[in-house]
């Protein structure tokens, strides 16, 4: 997802690029695979500071269920819109201050405007963040690890928390 903006830091401010996004993403980190290739429209506009970045953004990735740690598919849409600054004026070579910027949102030297880092923290904050393959999900038994969406597992809670073995006691002594 490498943009050349080069002719686009030329023009006016005002002036725009529209791409339409049919992009595959390779493993962009290990806590997200998409599945599906990244879909959706990009409008990089030229602003008088940089490249503003504009889009609706579509992916499926590959995440895990917080009660049965089973992988399942979960659908990601997002609306993007980052600034971008350029490291190098366009009309001089002359490298410009970037101050505190974040390195993710620099034009390179190159004139290349690359959204990757971008897009990978906005699935990130955009994808379930309480994920659960289902709502009547069942989860792990605590004692064995079974997972009790595929059937109970057998084995019982016999000793349980000695903290409350005296609770326990006065209760069975009711019975």
């Amino acid at each position: 997802m490498r943009y050349n903006v080069a002719q686009l830091l030329k023009a006016p401010v005002g002036a725009r690029r529209e791409y339409d996004l049919d992009e595959e993403l390779h493993d962009l980190d290990e806590d997200v695979r998409a599945i599906e290739p990244l879909t959706g429209h990009l409008k990089l506009t030229r602003t008088a500071s940089g490249i503003l970045a504009t889009g609706r953004l579509h992916t499926v990735v590959t995440i895990e269920c917080r009660r049965c740690a089973e992988e399942f598919n979960s659908p990601v849409d997002f609306e993007l819109e980052e600034e971008y600054m350029p490291t190098v004026d366009i009309q001089t070579g002359a490298r410009l201050p970037t101050g505190d910027i974040d390195e993710a949102l620099l034009i390179d030297a190159r004139h290349t405007l690359d959204l990757t880092e971008v897009v990978r923290q906005y699935i990130v904050l955009h994808r379930e963040q309480y994920p659960l393959c289902d709502e009547a999900c069942a989860g792990l038994c605590p004692i064995c690890g079974q997972n009790l969406n595929e059937g109970p597992c057998g084995c019982r809670d016999a000793t349980g928390d000695p903290r409350w073995s005296a609770l326990r006691e006065l209760l069975e002594g009711e019975e």
